[in-house]
């Protein structure tokens, strides 16, 4: 908090945070904050800043350091209307600084600045908004075979389900897959629930518009990761095509992963 620092001090706080993803929140933002991003897994090589605002961002503009310059991510006008996400490309990857320059305000009224993060490995998550990150997960082509066996043992979420619904978001160039879930192999966050009247699960999938997704009949075999709380799309077969492919790969001995 802004609030609990000394009136006359002149000095930047200073927060150095060790993980690839998580959030800040400052309260009362007053002068300057310099969020540090030294992520511990050293042998990776993070190459992608990807920054969501909160929908309530307030009172701060955050800026990105590169060569002892700040270039401008989030102004706080931009970041309380429209909290997408910004990515931004890492050029020093195992160090990233992030610059929260408070605006000046006549009162003590609370304000929030308030953001999640991401640090991305993949080399074509760079861009500057989150058509590019979606990039990562959502290939609008089939996987193939090698593809699918992999997404099964290292994605966030495997849910075997149907489609509900399809609904598009042209503006922000986005699908959505309302799924129904017959089951839930594995997911990092509860994405997937169930719901109290019906006790259905269910649980929604972004995709990209380009990706064209059409509500389809039949089971699929829905897998992808997490981005920001969100489950974006991965690999999503039929089910009876994925157990084709699992059974001979099992028979064969190549599969990756036990299913």
């Amino acid at each position: 908090s802004g609030l609990s620092w000394e009136p006359r001090s002149r000095a930047v706080e200073q927060v150095h945070l060790r993980c690839t993803e998580g959030s800040l929140e400052w309260m009362y933002p007053a002068r300057a904050l310099r969020v540090v991003l030294e992520p511990n897994l050293a042998s990776v090589q993070h190459t992608t800043v990807c920054i969501k605002p909160a929908s309530d961002f307030q009172g701060a503009s955050i800026y990105v350091e590169r060569a002892g310059q700040l270039h401008l991510v989030v102004s706080e006008a931009e970041g309380a209307r429209h909290h997408h996400v910004s990515c931004f490309s890492a050029h020093t990857p195992q160090r990233v600084a992030l610059f929260l320059q408070a605006s000046p305000q006549r009162d003590i009224s609370r304000r929030t600045a308030s953001f999640q993060y991401e640090l991305l490995s993949n080399q074509g998550a760079a861009g500057p908004d989150i058509k590019k990150m979606a990039l990562v997960e959502a290939m609008c082509r089939p996987c193939d075979n090698v593809e699918l066996l992999m997404a099964i043992c290292s994605s966030d979420f495997v849910v075997k389900g149907s489609i509900r619904n399809v609904s598009h978001d042209s503006e922000n160039h986005m699908s959505q897959v309302d799924v129904s879930v017959h089951k839930v192999y594995r997911q990092k966050n509860r994405i997937f629930q169930q719901e109290e009247g019906s006790g259905e699960w269910r649980g929604p999938i972004r995709t990209l518009l380009q990706c064209k997704v059409k509500k389809g009949g039949g089971d699929f075999l829905f897998t992808g990761n997490e981005h920001f709380g969100e489950a974006w799309l991965g690999c999503a077969p039929r089910f009876k095509d994925f157990m084709l492919v699992y059974q001979a790969a099992r028979e064969r001995g190549a599969n990756p992963c036990e299913f």
